[in-house]
């Protein structure tokens, strides 16, 4: 298989530990970003000063033309792209009848849309090499549904059930699609909600504890990895035994 791997929404939280942890396995990293330019780049100069290659990207991937001219970008910078993981997103805690109609459509373009566009963008060439993984990123929300979350968890349902259809579509190709639905993880998105807040959900998780974007990455990496070659389709969920 080759050696490149594209992480989108990589220049912080959990795509940014992903991109780290792929590094580290020997990949070729392609930080995908939207509008953070300046962590992606500070991203690209870490992982560069350690030893590994990576080049940064700017693209919305729910614009299926920005994602068309960011993989030939990636192609000519850093090959085909063998690791494909689809991180890009944010959350947005709103009543549903708070919910407007903008926001409903932004939620599903980046987070629905952007995986349609991205998995449309780079299967072809996993197909024609027979080689590929892609992990998309849900969320437990996109199992179990979120209070004040509906927009939120109707589009990571919506990912999961892309990866689990997608998974039987082109497994005779050798690819394998999963999908990883983080619990309650400390990022950016987690800035909101106060200390009593976050010691509650704490206590509400059997580990007594939230998680850490390197969690993430960890179940992304195992999923990438020779070791996870008979698993397609699946849905790792790690969230600390909140949701069982």
């Amino acid at each position: 298989m080759g050696n490149v791997a594209l992480i989108t929404g990589a220049s912080r939280g959990i795509g940014r530990a992903v991109a780290v942890r792929l590094a580290q396995m020997g990949y070729a990293i392609a930080v995908c970003y939207h509008t953070t330019s300046d962590k992606a780049q500070e991203l690209v100069a870490e992982l560069r000063e350690n030893g590994h290659t990576a080049t940064a990207f700017c693209c919305d991937v729910a614009n299926s033309a920005h994602v068309e001219m960011m993989a030939q970008a990636v192609r000519e910078e850093l090959g085909e792209v063998s690791v494909l993981v689809n991180n890009a997103g944010y959350a947005q805690q709103k009543l549903f009848t708070e919910i407007s109609s903008d926001e409903w459509e932004r939620m599903i373009g980046v987070h629905l849309t952007g995986t349609f566009n991205t998995c449309h963008t780079f299967l072809p060439s996993m197909i024609r090499r027979h080689e590929g993984v892609i992990v998309n990123i849900s969320s437990m929300w996109g199992q179990i549904g979120g209070s004040c979350e509906v927009h939120y968890s109707a589009v990571k349902a919506g990912v999961i059930g892309l990866t689990k259809a997608l998974a039987k579509e082109v497994g005779p190709s050798g690819i394998r699609v999963n999908c990883v639905a983080p619990g309650v993880i400390m990022t950016d998105m987690m800035k909101d909600f106060d200390e009593e807040t976050l010691q509650s959900l704490a206590d509400a998780t059997p580990l007594m504890r939230l998680g850490a974007p390197r969690d993430i990455a960890n179940a992304v990496a195992f999923l990438v990895s020779d070791e996870a070659a008979f698993i397609t389709g699946q849905v790792i969920s790690p969230n600390g035994g909140m949701v069982i």
